[in-house]
């Protein structure tokens, strides 16, 4: 009998458009497996199939262990019973996976009361145990809506981990997290293969994939185009794929081309200051931005690049300073949302809400075949409602709606966190050409400091705590 804990049998998913080609594995006690690749190669179908949670309008077929009882992929109800105690989820987006009425350690408690079979003061004693390692105890008392994204997808990291599944599927873990965080994270899922569990992780950070080790598989457009020990293919991949999705990480970029001659700014501020929560995030805080410059913004979660960005849109007021943005754009200052899925209504198909969009704001429906082109979305995906795409492609749709609006400052909060290396640079580079063409200004937030230095003409560095704070506006280059 084989100890196997998940086995996927010529795994196949199909459906408008879709295709994913018989997919393999085995994963016994104590074994990882990664799956990485383009966005929208069908790396989180596979999860989806595996769980029985694929979108209306496909299906999968093939067959399935899970912890030793065999399934039928198509039949996608069977599964159910295993949701939390021999099989578990931690989602791409917490947005989906969190009740927004429901405040942080109620919601990682009800895991262990009902999962785990706790009582209650032991399933809240172990929820503010499980927020504390994770660097949350802060964040224990407030709502999904009051955490930054980075909070809200470790808050849901602990809610599907209450359980104690043996088997457990991390679908992009660490999108949206600093380094230091996203290496407790990449400790913490270690924890179920040490423990003789298994672990199949979904990622695009390749950094993430070599850290976890074990068996990497290179996904494209449906296909596996390479399969290996962790160490061989992310040091020395043998597919043409693997070689480019490697030299796409940002640190092999080139450095940026010079914005050139400088023009009256489209936003400036002066001596801003902010607390939150009892606790100051930034003071004496001054920038300007040209038309056509790409301003960068670094640090930790929580040390309020995301308010920075709203207040100079408006939406946040600052307790100290003044802003000065450029007249006479009534749509000119526009956002891109860390987490599209909170930007999006679930309920439409994507064609429906560019309709929508071009209507209202008198839009040129003839500019977005082109956009959409330029951002390697297929026309099949309008049919699609937001939660029947992937994260990736929801975020290109993003940068799409927002570009038809033509903005003259643009915040773009974490923007391809969602995305491949492959398709992080192209985005990236698309948008910095976009915003050179369309003499936009973009303040662009990363937890990545090597991509800032390789996109950005400036870098704004906010740190943790006021008494190392370190507030600059330099040459990214200095």
């Amino acid at each position: 009998m084989s100890t196997d804990l998940l086995q996927a049998r010529d795994l196949t998913i199909r459906g408008e458009g879709v295709t994913i080609a018989p997919f393999s594995c085995s994963l016994g006690p104590g074994d990882r497996l990664t799956l990485l690749g383009e966005t929208g190669s069908g790396k989180s179908l596979i999860a989806q199939a595996i769980m029985g949670t694929l979108p209306k309008g496909l299906c999968a077929q093939g067959r399935l262990v899970i912890d030793g009882e065999a399934f039928d992929a198509a039949d996608s109800t069977s599964r159910r019973a295993l949701w939390g105690r021999r099989l578990a989820l931690l989602p791409q987006e917490p947005w989906h996976a969190l009740d927004p009425t429901m405040r942080a350690v109620s919601q990682v408690a009800e895991s262990h009361r009902h999962v785990a079979g706790r009582d209650r003061r032991a399933a809240f004693q172990a929820a503010w145990s499980d927020l504390t390692e994770l660097g949350l105890a802060e964040a224990g008392s407030k709502l999904p809506g009051e955490l930054s994204g980075g909070m809200a997808q470790r808050v849901a990291f602990a809610a599907a981990s209450a359980g104690g599944a043996p088997i457990v599927i991390a679908d992009e873990p660490t999108k949206g997290l600093d380094a230091p965080r996203r290496d407790a994270v990449v400790e913490l899922l270690a924890r179920t293969p040490e423990a003789a569990g298994a672990l199949l992780t979904i990622t695009h950070d390749i950094d993430v994939a070599r850290r976890l080790g074990g068996e990497v598989v290179i996904l494209r457009q449906g296909q596996v185009v390479e399969r290996g020990p962790a160490q061989q293919v992310l040091t020395d991949p043998q597919s043409e794929y693997g070689q480019r999705l490697l030299a796409a990480e940002p640190s092999r970029w080139p450095l940026p081309k010079p914005l050139g001659e400088r023009q009256a700014p489209v936003i400036s501020a002066s001596g801003l200051a902010k607390t939150r929560g009892g606790r100051e995030l930034f003071r004496d805080l001054s920038l300007t931005i040209v038309p056509g410059e790409i301003v960068g913004v670094v640090g930790p979660s929580g040390c309020g690049k995301s308010t920075l960005g709203d207040m100079l849109l408006g939406v946040t007021r600052a307790d100290n300073g003044e802003i000065d943005r450029a007249q006479g754009h009534t749509l000119g200052f526009q956002k891109l949302y860390q987490d599209p899925p909170a930007a999006f209504s679930p309920h439409w198909r994507l064609s429906r809400l560019l309709d929508d969009l071009v209507r209202r704001h008198r839009l040129d429906r003839a500019a977005i075949p082109p956009l959409m082109a330029r951002l390697g979305l297929d026309e099949n995906l309008l049919g699609r409602r937001p939660g029947e795409i992937s994260g990736g492609e929801l975020q290109r749709f993003a940068i799409l709606r927002v570009l038809l609006l033509e903005p003259c400052f643009l915040f773009a909060d974490e923007p391809t966190s969602r995305l491949d290396p492959i398709t992080q640079r192209q985005t990236l580079e698309l948008l910095v050409e976009l915003a050179r063409e369309r003499h936009c200004g973009v303040m662009l937030v990363s937890h990545d400091p090597a991509l800032i230095e390789r996109i950005c003409d400036k870098r704004i560095s906010l740190e943790a705590t006021p008494s190392v704070a370190k507030r600059e506006l330099d040459p990214v280059m200095a």
